[in-house]
């Protein structure tokens, strides 16, 4: 994930979630080797393979019902040669049933990775129209939609996320609507014939649309910069300044995307795994007519809404202490130490219960969408670092840390009091070093300083679990990918246009040249930084893009370049959070960029269409974005504070806090030998020994317990660690257990049907939900009483144990 200080990114995600950027938390598949991967594929939709031989024979395909409204005939004509489908199972019965005939007898090209064979096809039909009317509209209104939602919420305490699972769903009845009322007559403009109409709702139509809307979606990591420049450094950017920084740093991932594709799209070898899994969803959409006579998954979405939008307001209006219970500040209210470990946003979340789904999902995404698995293992890095090493740092008052909260991205005097900024800065927002010698330095609490250490050791980890259990597959990947012949899926896209480089190119100058205008003029960082900036993604997509490709795992760039810039600009916070956003964002933007490419490739999309709807998508979606913020924090009162609840913007407070760390301060003082925070630096070295006997267990017992351990996804967990809520983790746990061990054991067949439609449905409930209580309920407050509290742990946020601070009159 991308967090909002430094660790590294892990990419995971649901078997229907194909929104790659940029929530603080955005999940994807774990990376896992072929087998793995089939074995995950035939837990959410059944496979069965005859294991054909590389690059030759055709697979046989099971998939679930798919139901989401009766489907019409989608534009695949069974009398078309180029849309004869690949038999759906071994069952011929089945087959007939669908009208499929079985052909496992015939020799056909494929392409050489089995794990490809179980989700794509190697047929397609170059006459199907995908960039049409419904696409556009469709498109722009999930992205307005999406857009909207994920900024109003990015700035609220529970920061609920729409993903990709939402457009998928209901793109799906929405294109299949639009397909039966709009007029199909023909229309002639400029000599170009078109028509509002043109058929069946079809699946290249259904992917464009997904795309279009997710393709920056979620907050921009630019937006964080805007809003702390206007809240806490008090220097608005403006508006149309704000839009043209935003614009170029997502757009300019576009460049490097599009001059990557020869390295990682086209190559059979970049297989790209989570890609595979929104391929399977789409394809069971339109391929799969059977509805037996069940509730569809449409009305299961929607019965989830309107009762997730219900129930909203109890806990979001009516009774705001459902949110968190906890359970030891009930038992204890006056007790420091049980106010810190039952706490959720400044304590442990010990036995902290919800009643909301907002503080579930919000943090973490859905816990429908993540394997079991890998939740035991997240859960277990939680337990680790903030049940067990941050008890007993804190309460050991380690680095005099016991005067201050036990979790908070706050920062501190060494006394304990608030660190104000202002007291240490020149007029242009510069250290100054006499004031902040006189001032003192910055200290901050145990937990925040050792997460810094532990996403030190995640980084180390990860790049050696990637050697260990993918080099030898990522060398010889590579190798092939170099001299392979074109596999079938390259074969079928030679027959649509290209994108030339040269449109990439121009992007690229046009984005580079205003990112220079945009830093200069508005200082925010010299124009040969932004060169600097830029050599970064340069230098290092297509190496890890290779990475992710085959582990599904990205090594994140965000701590090197706040190391880079914090060590050459020190004393300059804006400096430092600008040069993060070009030189991380722009490659983790390109990467996804690449990722929805590879999705085009399997899914046969005209390239030209791709192009267009994702730029369109992430032009749109800016706009919109940045409009949002402004009209909040324009109109809400005490925007990111405490007192704005519930728009306190705990991911913008965890970001301002780094801007001082990496930037203000800087590393040479913050990780200095003088410094007491200096050993946690050797953690990068803990992180590179880590993986070893963990690897070496697994091979030596391949059956045991060991198999399952993951300690990337385990040590993940603190770059989240803060802003993320403790209560939050544990919540969505327990929830994980209860949808994806009891129901996914027990009730698998219900589990694979609706449990995505119902984790869709609760999270647009919410979402809407609380944007309609935000416009009914602006100035309406509920009388004063218990339940009206939604925080009943009042000594965890206003100080430390040992100076027993007792709760505000």
């Amino acid at each position: 994930f991308s967090d909002k200080k430094g660790s590294y990114r892990l990419l995971m995600h649901g078997p229907i979630d194909n929104d790659i950027e940029e929530h603080p938390l955005r999940y994807k598949e774990n990376g896992i080797d072929e087998t793995e991967i089939s074995g995950i594929l035939s837990t959410h939709f059944n496979t069965e393979s005859e294991t054909p031989s590389p690059g030759v024979r055709s697979k046989k395909l099971s998939f679930p019902d798919s139901d989401a409204t009766p489907a019409p005939d989608y534009g695949i004509s069974p009398d078309k040669e180029s849309m004869e489908l690949t038999p759906l199972s071994g069952d011929d019965s089945m087959n007939e049933k669908h009208g499929l005939k079985q052909q496992t007898d015939d020799v056909e090209e494929d392409s050489p990775y089995e794990v490809v064979r179980h989700s794509v096809s190697n047929k397609d039909d170059p006459s199907m129209y995908s960039l049409t009317f419904r696409v556009w509209l469709l498109g722009i209104i999930f992205t307005g939609v999406l857009s909207f939602v994920n900024q109003f919420f990015f700035y609220r305490q529970n920061q609920l996320s729409l993903g990709g699972s939402v457009v998928q769903l209901l793109a799906f009845p929405a294109g299949y609507v639009l397909s039966r009322v709009l007029p199909t007559r023909k229309f002639t403009t400029f000599g170009w014939v078109w028509t509002l109409n043109p058929g069946p709702f079809n699946i290249k139509e259904h992917v464009l649309i997904s795309i279009f809307a997710t393709a920056s979606s979620g907050s921009p990591y630019a937006i964080d910069v805007v809003t702390i420049k206007k809240i806490w450094y008090k220097s608005d950017l403006g508006f149309v300044a704000s839009l043209l920084f935003i614009l170029t740093s997502q757009i300019m991932g576009y460049s490097f995307a599009g001059l990557a594709r020869k390295f990682l799209v086209y190559p059979a070898a970049m297989i790209w795994p989570a890609s595979l899994i929104s391929v399977t969803l789409f394809r069971t959409f339109h391929e799969i007519q059977d509805f037996g006579g069940k509730m569809s998954r449409t009305k299961m979405f929607w019965i989830c809404f309107i009762g997730s939008f219900l129930w909203y307001f109890v806990p979001n209006f009516l009774i705001p202490a459902l949110s968190y219970i906890a359970l030891l500040c009930y038992m204890a209210p006056n007790n420091v130490i049980a106010n810190q470990l039952g706490d959720s946003y400044n304590g442990l979340g010990i036995l902290n219960f919800t009643l909301d789904w907002s503080t579930i999902s919000s943090n973490m995404g859905s816990p429908i969408a993540y394997p079991w698995a890998m939740a035991c293992n997240l859960f277990a890095g939680f337990v680790v670092v903030m049940w067990i090493i941050t008890p007993i740092g804190y309460y050991s008052n380690t680095w005099g840390t016991g005067n201050m909260p036990i979790y908070t991205a706050h920062l501190y005097r060494i006394n304990g009091s608030a660190y104000d900024i202002h007291e240490i800065m020149t007029s242009d927002q510069h250290l100054d070093e006499a004031k902040y010698a006189e001032y003192g330095p910055v200290r901050m609490s145990f937990q925040f300083a050792i997460s810094y250490g532990i996403g030190f050791a995640a980084i180390m980890t990860l790049l050696v679990y990637i050697g260990l259990h993918y080099g030898p597959e990522i060398y010889q990947q590579l190798r092939q990918s170099r001299s392979i012949n074109e596999d079938v899926h390259l074969k079928l896209m030679r027959h649509y246009e290209e994108v030339p480089h040269w449109w990439y190119i121009v992007l690229f100058v046009i984005t580079f040249a205003t990112s220079i205008a945009i830093c200069e003029i508005y200082h925010m960082m010299p124009w040969y930084w932004v060169v600097v900036a830029t050599l970064v993604p340069l230098v290092f997509t297509i190496p890890i893009g290779i990475i992710q490709a085959v582990s599904n795992q990205q090594p994140g760039l965000n701590v090197i370049t706040e190391f880079i810039i914090g060590y050459g600009m020190p004393g300059n916070p804006i400096a430092n959070v600008t040069f993060k956003v070009y030189g991380y964002i722009t490659m983790t933007q390109a990467l996804n960029l690449v990722s929805d490419l590879k999705l085009g490739h399997y899914m046969k999309i005209p390239p030209r269409n791709m192009f267009v709807v994702q730029l369109a998508g992430t032009i749109l979606a800016s706009f919109i974005e940045l409009g949002v913020a402004y009209w909040l924090m324009n109109t809400v009162a005490n925007i990111c504070t405490p007192e704005g609840y519930p728009f306190t913007c705990i991911s913008a407070n965890t970001f301002y806090s780094a801007s001082v760390l990496w930037g203000l301060i800087g590393p040479g003082k913050l990780f200095g030998t003088s410094s007491p925070y200096h050993p946690v630096l050797y953690l990068f070295f803990v992180g590179a020994v880590l993986p070893v006997p963990v690897w070496y267990m697994q091979r030596k017992y391949p059956n045991s317990f060991w198999r399952h351990i993951n300690l990337p996804v385990a040590i993940s967990i603190a770059g989240a660690m803060p802003p993320m809520p403790a209560a939050s983790i544990v919540n969505w746990f327990i929830a994980c257990f209860v949808f994806n061990y009891i129901i996914h054991k027990y009730r698998n067949t219900w589990w694979q049907r609706y449990a995505f439609s119902l984790s869709a449905g609760l999270d647009s409930g919410v979402a809407i939900s609380g944007i309609v209580q935000f416009g009914i309920f602006t100035k309406a407050k509920m009388p004063q009483w218990w339940g009206a509290d939604a925080d009943h742990c009042k000594l965890a946020p206003t100080g430390g144990f040992l100076n027993r601070v007792s709760p505000p009159a």
